[in-house]
């Protein structure tokens, strides 16, 4: 990556000239949770940088409206660059609409195990997969003038103890899997790369000269900023020399400030080393528009079809993972949609990933509107799996009261529910209330909750509750996003509204408060749910049954415990199958899940965490409007057994003692449900002929089926001393009856001499040719 031109260059120095040891160590800690500090003297202004891997969520949680994407896994199951790119822009455009100059985002670790909690965050298990998704989708961001952070360098491959675990990981291991993704990254131009919590073999990361210093700057040639992940730096002068060059966020406790300048007055930083980091922040500054005298990126600005780009992405990303034959749905008349996922779709993971969209398209709208009118459509949770209520859904104002009780401001919020950084709470806050209006659709006993940790009162109408709510977990994130509640049960008549109030007092200082108000409606027992959804599968003509995961699950924060489905989802679809021979299964889920009913069933589709436009993306699959054109990033196990483990020792050592052989590496066949590269689509394929010379190969398919479809033709490469791995891979189209020749660019680090193998998975490799002992150029 190489830094700007001589004169632009000769600039930006001497503006740091100008800068005095304060003002300049004054622009490495952010100002704030989510902005860097201006300086006007030199004509920078404030930075802005907001998460997100899924959508650019803003400097506002829970009060502006994000596009939300499908899931980064998602993305990856497309296995095509072009339409990562694509994302790139759009996610791109919609930072610039939002004034936002640095998208924290996209996250590059690998899933070592599907039990990494942030998962869903990730692309795949594989590195040269990663690495071509990620590089197409930094392109796209950085075209629209908007700096993209690769995320989190590195190790930082689960959650559990992320904050000090140290992952112990060998020379070759590091280069050949978890760095790849960022190197590559990086020589796409990525403008900034953030600094993990976690330590690699013994040094922390943000402390870690060799891969900072040594790699990342001196070797790769990055010319960017290393911004550290938030209070991921612990120290002043480990940090400033060994590579960190942005703190964040700004807080009152930072170890950087006047610590740093005092460590350089010491002679103990150099300050040179300073000036290269502030030269480092106004290079980024200059790329996103936000340094006077140097030109501003072109316009760029959400296109207005973005929903309908939201809905085909996430449509070409679901993965047909069985089919006997009953999909595509054909006049289809009476239809029982059923499952937990059916009722509370889930169209994103937790964490600090979350976008709050305008909308959700939810399965039952896509399908009514897919179906038309005259369909009969049947709705049934059939369980209930989900460990916490639901936010309230209704408009709610949130107060924040002083000790005397005045207000000293209100805000409006779409849901009962806030996260707040302490920045954005008004000093002199002692209580803050959430108020809203519960109208009941049904009457019967009502559960609410109080969300959160710390001390609350509860209000539903005359009731009032008072209760004391202990955090549960280590991690500040899932403390916020998965914070312990207190239900109470209310009898409420139908069609009388009701206020809800719910107020918390603060302890003290706070890095954030996240609290709400949750509620459900009257409902049966759990037995009953499941007697009537069966019922209604026995009575229509197809089952449709939506079950996955939830932000109980998949989030940041926390790792998974199993890999089972929640609840007794599990023996929902067994039942439903046992009813009903036309049992579609829908996966909602943004990690690999057990499904020992997968042979029961008539069709499994995998949907992902779909984002925004989910349901209908579902519907078009289902129905036959779209091709379920996804392919497996990553592979689905049978069981549990011989998973690698996430947690670390007693130590807090991570061993990576598995070295190279994860995913597709690490499993024998008799444990995988679906392997890597998996995925049925509504056509067949012919697997003709493989040629290859130069580096690529040349690889022939014939579409045999009956209508048009996209393939992804993956390449693999094996040898005596080569274990089978991912060598290249492109997609293509054709119609019926159509013969086209696909070129696939090859894995530049492979030498040969070794097998290429051509197919449609890891596991189903159809033709093969031998590559001579020449190394591609």
């Amino acid at each position: 990556m190489k830094g700007e031109t001589g004169g632009a260059e000769a600039d930006l120095r001497a503006r740091v000239a100008l800068l005095t040891l304060d003002e300049k160590v004054r622009l490495l800690t952010g100002d704030g949770f989510w902005t860097l500090h201006p300086a006007g003297k030199i004509g920078l202004a404030r930075i802005v940088l907001s998460d997100g891997p899924s959508g650019v969520r803003g400097t506002v949680w829970g009060r502006d409206t994000s596009l939300l994407f499908p899931n980064p896994t998602a993305l990856a199951a497309t296995w095509d660059p072009e339409l990562a790119a694509e994302a790139g822009r759009l996610t791109g455009a919609q930072a610039r609409d939002k004034g936002v100059h640095v998208l924290l985002a996209p996250t590059l670790n690998l899933h070592r195990t599907p039990l990494g909690g942030r998962h869903f965050e990730n692309y795949s298990e594989d590195p040269l997969l990663t690495a071509r998704i990620a590089a197409a989708f930094v392109r796209g961001v950085q075209s629209a003038g908007v700096a993209a952070t690769v995320k989190h360098f590195v190790g930082n491959d689960s959650e559990t103890g992320r904050m000090s675990y140290d992952a112990r990981i060998d020379d070759r291991t590091l280069a050949d899997l978890y760095l790849r993704p960022f190197e590559e990254a990086v020589r796409a131009g990525a403008w900034a790369v953030m600094a993990a919590y976690n330590r690699v073999n013994g040094a922390t990361m943000t402390e870690n000269r060799p891969l900072l210093t040594g790699l990342l700057k001196e070797e790769w040639g990055f010319d960017g900023v290393v911004v550290s992940d938030w209070t991921a730096v612990r120290s002043t002068e480990a940090a400033a020399l060994g590579g960190t060059d942005l703190e964040m966020p700004g807080l009152p406790w930072s170890p950087w400030r006047e610590n740093l300048a005092a460590a350089v007055r010491a002679g103990r930083v150099p300050e040179e080393l300073i000036d290269d980091k502030v030269l480092r922040v106004l290079r980024l500054a200059a790329r996103v528009g936000a340094l006077e005298g140097v030109p501003a990126p072109p316009p760029a600005t959400t296109p207005d079809d973005a929903r309908d780009r939201l809905r085909r992405l996430a449509a070409t990303s679901m993965v047909l993972l069985r089919n006997d034959g009953t999909l595509p749905l054909r006049a289809t008349r009476s239809v029982a949609l059923i499952g937990p996922n059916a009722v509370r779709f889930n169209p994103q993971g937790g964490g600090s990933a979350h976008v709050d969209p305008d909308h959700v398209v939810t399965p039952y709208e896509g399908l009514r509107r897919a179906l038309g009118p005259d369909a009969e459509i049947t709705v049934h949770a059939g369980v209930f799996p989900h460990e916490r209520l639901a936010p309230l859904r209704a408009p709610a104002r949130v107060d924040y009261l002083d000790a005397a009780g005045a207000v000293l401001r209100s805000e409006e919020r779409r849901t009962a529910h806030l996260l707040a950084f302490a920045e954005s709470i008004p000093e002199g806050t002692a209580q803050i209330t959430i108020s809203a209006t519960l109208t009941p659709a049904a009457g019967g006993v009502h559960t609410c909750a109080a969300a959160g940790t710390g001390d609350f009162e509860l209000r539903v109408g005359d009731d009032v509750h008072r209760v004391t709510l202990d955090p549960v977990g280590g991690d500040m994130v899932e403390a916020l996003m998965k914070p312990p509640e207190h239900r109470v049960r209310v009898e409420l008549p139908a069609g009388r509204p009701v206020p809800v109030e719910l107020r918390h007092t603060l302890p003290g200082e706070a890095f954030a408060v996240a609290f709400g108000i949750g509620h459900h409606e009257p409902r049966m027992s759990e037995d009953e749910e499941l007697a009537a959804a069966v019922a209604a599968a026995r009575a229509a003509g197809t089952a449709v049954v939506v079950v996955g995961t939830n932000d109980d699950v998949e989030s940041e924060g926390f790792d998974r415990t199993d890999l089972a489905l929640p609840g007794r989802q599990d023996e929902l679809v067994s039942a439903v199958a046992a009813a009903n021979p036309r049992t579609v299964v829908v996966v909602n889920a943004g990690a690999p899940v057990l499904m020992p009913w997968r042979d029961e069933v008539a069709a499994v589709l995998w949907a992902w965490l779909p984002g925004q436009e989910g349901g209908d993306a579902i519907a078009d699959v289902l129905t036959g409007a779209a091709e379920p054109a996804g392919r497996l990033p990553t592979t689905f196990p049978v069981t549990r057994t011989g998973v690698l483990s996430p947690l670390p020792g007693p130590d807090g050592t991570l061993e990576y003692a598995e070295g190279t052989a994860i995913g597709y590496r690490h499993y024998v066949p008799e444990d995988v449900a679906y392997p890597f590269g998996h995925g049925l689509g509504y056509t067949t394929w012919e697997y003709e002929s493989v040629t290859a010379a130069g580096g690529a190969a040349e690889v022939t398919v014939r579409n045999t089926g009956n209508r048009p479809g996209r393939e992804i033709v993956q390449c693999y490469a094996s040898g005596p001393a080569l274990p089978v791995r991912l060598a290249g891979f492109a997609a293509a189209t054709a119609g019926p009856g159509e013969t086209i020749t696909v070129p696939v660019a090859l894995d530049p680090r492979l030498e040969g001499p070794y097998r290429l193998h051509a197919g449609r998975s890891v596991a189903d490799l159809r033709l093969d040719t031998e590559i001579p002992a020449t190394p591609f150029g």
